[in-house]
């Protein structure tokens, strides 16, 4: 992906984002989606920006912490609400 994709990518989850925050909604699945956009957009950040494209073994560990810090993170809202 080039960097101006990435950057589009990006832009278009942050407005995603945006749009759902500013529904004022405060459920779980207001929480969880924000979340999850939050990890697409990480994913994006550390693929194109930061190049893990090129290294697929980095890219894997990076995807393997990332995915089990964001589904610990999700753990913490689904318990908390």
């Amino acid at each position: 992906m080039s960097a101006t994709r990435a950057w589009l990518a990006l832009l278009a989850l942050s407005a995603v984002s945006t749009a759902i925050a500013w529904q004022g909604g405060a459920g779980m699945a207001v929480t969880l989606a924000i979340l999850v956009l939050a990890w697409a957009k990480a994913q994006v950040i550390l693929r194109s920006y930061l190049g893990l494209a090129q290294a697929p073994e980095w890219s894997r560990g990076f995807a393997m912490v990332l995915a089990l810090f964001m589904l610990g993170a999700m753990g913490l809202a689904v318990a908390a609400g």
